[in-house]
């Protein structure tokens, strides 16, 4: 990787975001929280809604797994010294998608062919 790409820099970036989504999970555990079906208590569109946001809830909490997985993969490879560099050409990525998302595994050309092809 060229010299102008600081990995301290981008590690932080990575530890920071990976807490943030370890706050957004506990907070968002409430509402993912398995909906009642008493009618004495709840009115069926109140149930209708709150299942309706359990699952947008528990989807939320899909895709917080899988950038918490891509934010590991990331640190990784800081650790091991392939951060920055394309999983499929083996190019540098460019600094400026780096900073954009630092768990990105692709540049920017290998990421463009994987989307039309």
């Amino acid at each position: 990787m060229s010299d102008a790409i600081d990995l301290k820099r981008f590690k932080s970036q990575l530890l920071r975001q990976q807490k943030e989504l370890l706050d957004l999970e506990i907070m968002g555990d409430e509402a993912a929280k398995t909906v009642e079906l008493d009618q004495t208590r709840v009115g069926r569109l109140s149930r209708m809604d709150a299942l309706q946001g359990q699952a947008v809830s528990l989807e939320i909490k899909r895709r917080r797994a899988v950038e918490q997985q891509q934010i590991r993969a990331a640190l990784r490879r800081i650790e091991e010294g392939d951060f920055g560099y394309c999983r499929v050409c083996d190019d540098e990525i460019g600094i400026k998608r780096l900073e954009i998302n630092p768990a990105t595994t692709q540049c920017i050309r290998c990421a463009e062919k994987s989307e039309t092809g």
